[in-house]
């Protein structure tokens, strides 16, 4: 058993609050439900007509992707969904619930490679799926405390660390404990390898140089201190424009000391104007912006692209 220490990471949009999200959920509900099927049908017609085994890739190639969800037993099934529950949801926030089922295909395949050239037995299980999410998870927030059996405060690193170490000794060793090891390994080098290939979206993996959020007047979302992604760049030029009030035009350089008093009061006319347009503009990338954090930036339209590739080349412009 795990749980999540209450303070959040304070980068890249998503939040350690347990809660789940649409791809999180079906998995779970998958699972548990075909085991219950395997409980009322029986584990050998299941598993020999579901399950992973080498020798019978060429006649049974849906097993590459069923034996994830058929599993041996209550606590393989349930250790399993306790994985994909706490470290699950993050992952989908972040990069959107199409790429996160994607990673998770790709890391149970990795599982299938692995066995494939060195296992002879049926597999079943999510585990290589879930060691990919595990390791994905540790990447992106090293530092997160889990609390193991809800006692001891471990780093992620450390505690995903510790298993792919156990599963590579046991793989090597003369381990006859049942496991599938190799799977394992399998799917956590899938993982690393998916997520170092540059396939996930753009901006969707950068974490700012320092953990230390700080809060903008009026809102309750933390930002990255300095660098960050392209995202959080575009919200700060939106709060740095939002501060500036229509009688607070930005200062130019070599303004003229002898303007008279009816060009002055013509350009802070059109200077407002400007900058009630800006605004409206700003307030459009902010809404494009929490929608990346909800939903990945794989559900944006072409709209909303192309309004963010424009206000970004004005950003670096100035």
């Amino acid at each position: 058993m795990m749980r999540y220490t209450n303070q959040p990471p304070a980068f890249g949009g998503a939040s350690m609050r347990l809660h789940v999200t649409p791809w999180v959920k079906i998995l779970l509900i998958s699972n548990a439900a075909i085991y219950l099927v395997t409980l009322a049908v029986g584990r050998g017609p299941i598993f020999d007509l579901f399950g992973f085994t080498p020798d019978r890739i060429l006649q049974q190639p849906w097993g590459m992707l069923t034996y994830m969800f058929v599993h041996a037993g209550f606590w393989h099934l349930l250790m399993n969904m306790l994985f994909v529950f706490f470290f699950g949801p993050p992952l989908e926030e972040r990069w959107g619930s199409e790429m996160f089922l994607k990673f998770y295909l790709v890391c149970g395949l990795g599982g299938v490679l692995l066995s494939f050239l060195f296992a002879e037995a049926t597999i079943v299980g999510a585990s290589a799926a879930c060691y990919g999410i595990m390791l994905a998870f540790a990447m992106a927030w090293p530092n997160q405390p889990v609390y193991v059996w809800g006692v001891w405060p471990v780093k992620v690193k450390w505690l995903v660390t510790f298993m792919v170490a156990i599963s590579f000794a046991s793989a090597i060793g003369p381990s006859r404990d049942g496991v599938a090891h190799l799977a394992h390994l399998g799917g956590a080098i899938a993982g690393f390898l998916f997520v170092k290939s540059g396939w996930l979206p753009a901006g969707s993996w950068e974490r700012p140089r320092s953990t230390r959020a700080r809060k903008r007047p009026g809102s309750a979302r933390g930002r990255g201190q300095r660098g960050g992604s392209w995202t959080e760049k575009l919200r700060g030029s939106t709060w740095t424009a939002r501060r500036r009030g229509p009688g607070q035009p930005a200062k130019r350089r070599g303004a003229s000391a002898s303007s008279t008093p009816i060009g002055d009061a013509f350009e802070r006319r059109k200077m407002r104007k400007r900058m009630s347009e800006e605004r409206a503009e700003l307030d459009r990338v902010d809404a494009v912006l929490d929608k990346i954090s909800a939903h990945g930036i794989n559900s944006l339209t072409a709209e909303e692209r192309d309004l963010l590739d424009r206000v970004s080349k004005q950003t670096k412009a100035n």
